[in-house]
């Protein structure tokens, strides 16, 4: 009977800050602030720059479009409780709004990571296949891949949040971020959480590990056709199409690696080497991907810089 009282009166959950560093939150935040602003105003951009040109609708512009789309909603998810936790030091969380922003984390994670999968794809097909580039790729075909990867993330995730409801927790329940992840969560049940831990590897087996070694096989065929063509000049340019998409998927699987690494054997790091890395994993994406394709990616950057002039010119004639 205790149990289940102990169970139901899981309601208390505290988000934890920068542990030592409580009274310079403020400045803490002025970056991560930025970061935010940069991340949203960017991706912003692009859905914007690639909505409005007609030159742009093409399958590698919109598999880019879900790339935004799912740093949005990352950022979004992560940015309330944030900012609760440095700017007013409000760090208690209801425990199903835990869930939920668990849910929805690890849900644009997947979601995002199947993205780049298939955006591998497309250079994959754009590489091999030039000329039905445009035939196998088509709208539908498109819709259909990123109807695929949202119902993948959303049906994987959904059943680890019944799983952790049918847990016990204590009255109180210190998490290690400003945000819940449902290995942190996990970190504070009370009872026996074998069926949640195995469900929670299998997700990832089968989404971002499932998908890493896809990424591999199609760049091993990316590179075999790129060095099979004659011309130095054609294998630079060819190569130079997957750049961008290089960058970003070393952005997504490099913090993903460290925060685990660090999980698994860095028990007796200092906690905040442990908060930097997985703000690091949920921050650096959504900020650099907009950066990165507006860098290497000369249709965007011609259209934004076009953009910016037309209303630069505009605002001077008036």
């Amino acid at each position: 009977m205790s149990s289940s009282n102990e169970s139901s009166c899981a309601s208390a959950f505290l988000l934890t800050g920068f542990p030592g560093l409580e009274n310079s939150h403020i400045w803490i935040s002025l970056p991560i602030c930025s970061m935010y602003l940069t991340a949203i105003a960017g991706n912003c951009t692009i859905l914007f720059i690639i909505k409005t040109d007609q030159a742009l609708h093409e399958p590698m512009y919109y598999f880019l479009s879900m790339l935004a789309l799912s740093d949005l909603g990352l950022s979004a998810t992560t940015l309330p409780t944030m900012l609760s936790v440095l700017w007013f030091n409000h760090r208690a969380i209801n425990f199903s709004a835990c869930l939920v922003q668990m849910y929805f984390i690890h849900t644009f994670s997947i979601v995002e990571s199947g993205i780049l999968l298939s955006m591998a794809f497309d250079r994959l097909v754009a590489i091999r296949n030039p000329l039905r580039y445009t035939s196998i790729l088509t709208n539908e075909t498109i819709v259909k891949i990123g109807t695929g990867v949202a119902v993948r993330a959303a049906l994987l995730v959904f059943p680890a949040s019944f799983l952790l409801k049918r847990l016990q927790y204590g009255r109180v329940n210190v998490l290690s971020y400003s945000f819940c992840l449902h290995q942190d969560i996990l970190k504070t049940v009370h009872s026996d959480r074998r069926i949640s831990s195995i469900y929670g590897l299998m997700v990832v087996v089968s989404s971002m590990a499932l998908d890493s070694v896809l990424l591999i096989l199609s760049y091993i065929l990316i590179l075999k056709t790129v060095l099979s063509i004659a011309s130095k000049a054609e294998r630079l340019r060819a190569l130079n199409t997957c750049i961008s998409h290089i960058c970003a998927v070393l952005t997504f699987y490099i913090p993903m690696i460290g925060l685990s690494m660090i999980h698994r054997y860095g028990k007796n790091a200092p906690p905040v080497v442990h908060i930097l890395m997985a703000n690091v994993y949920l921050l650096v994406p959504p900020l650099m991907n907009p950066i990165v394709y507006t860098v290497k990616t000369k249709q965007i950057r011609r259209r934004i810089f076009k953009r910016f002039w037309e209303g630069k010119k505009s605002a001077g004639a008036s």
